[in-house]
């Protein structure tokens, strides 16, 4: 049973501290992508085309620490057991 308990605090970790990351990651981005439009406007395509693959690379983070969450919470052995005895 503590198994369990500890799986589901780390998951909620993982994908916690996952999104603040990646969170400030594509603030700094977007923040820089501006920065870089307003004193350029002529190359606003090019910034955004970068900036939007940036984003999409930041998030794949963010999916990845959640794929790690789900798997730590449904594929254990000792879900099975704990499902038989609770319910």
């Amino acid at each position: 049973m503590e198994f369990l308990v500890g799986s589901v605090w780390a998951a909620g970790l993982a994908i916690g501290i996952a999104a603040f990351g990646c969170g400030i990651g594509m603030g700094f981005s977007i923040n820089g992508a501006m920065n870089g439009i307003s004193r350029n406007p002529e190359a606003a395509g090019k910034i955004q085309v970068n900036m939007l693959i940036g984003l999409a690379l930041i998030e794949s983070l963010a999916i990845y620490a959640l794929v790690i969450a789900l798997i730590l919470i449904y594929a254990h052995p000792v879900l099975e057991t704990v499902t038989k005895l609770l319910g």
